[in-house]
């Protein structure tokens, strides 16, 4: 699990090609103080395992589905990438839960500043804007943000100069793809609502507010 905190920015060195498939490369440095061999780092939010790393980058393999489901498709050479790792038992819960499994992808439809923040208007499909809400959090290429408006097909975050400074998101032009997760406690309550085949729930929506959810 992570929480959407982005600990260090890399930068793609090598790509190579299996089949469907790739192994990626990445230069980078904090992530790796700790890292052991299958443990989790988050690349522009999507959870993949170590396979090599020396003291100065990083290798892990990216699966078809992965390919086909973000943008990772896009990753080359010199491509700069937000990291993160796992969260561990005694860390720091700075942002929300974040998984590391991408729901889908957006792209900037619009980028502009007001004051020191800098906006960006998000558009994406309606399976992912259904569990977008205002003031609810996101990942974003990884990175933990609110959402401060939405609309039909369209969600806008406003970066602070913090988030800016540390992760890839300022750097990002209208039209850009970037990955993004939802908030799994909406899917979850989803789930438990939906009427099942075999038995009956018990969860109501008066049940959910009486604990506050």
């Amino acid at each position: 699990m992570f929480t959407g905190i982005v600990e260090e920015i890399g930068k793609v060195k090598e790509i190579i090609s299996r089949d469907r498939s790739m192994s990626l490369k990445i230069e980078c440095k904090r992530v790796l103080s700790d890292v052991q061999t299958g443990d989790s780092i988050a690349v522009n939010g999507i959870c993949l395992t170590v396979t090599r790393f020396t003291s100065e980058e990083m290798e892990a393999d990216v699966m078809p589905e992965t390919l086909r489901s973000t943008s990772l498709s896009e990753a080359k050479p010199g491509k700069m990438v937000n990291l993160e790792r796992a969260l561990p038992v005694n860390g720091r819960f700075g942002g929300h839960i974040v998984t590391g499994h991408i729901d889908g992808i957006g792209n900037i439809a619009r980028k502009y500043r007001e004051g020191n923040a800098i906006w960006l208007t998000i558009g994406t499909s309606s399976d992912i804007m259904r569990y977008i809400v205002h003031k609810g959090s996101i990942a974003i290429d990884g990175t933990s943000l609110t959402v401060a408006k939405t609309e039909d097909d369209t969600f806008s975050v406003s970066l602070i100069p913090h988030t800016a400074e540390m992760t890839i998101l300022a750097d990002k032009e209208t039209g850009a793809t970037v990955n993004l997760e939802c908030d799994v406690l909406g899917k979850y309550i989803e789930k438990l609502l939906k009427p099942q085949k075999s038995a009956v729930s018990e969860i109501t929506m008066e049940k959910l507010q009486k604990y506050g959810f």
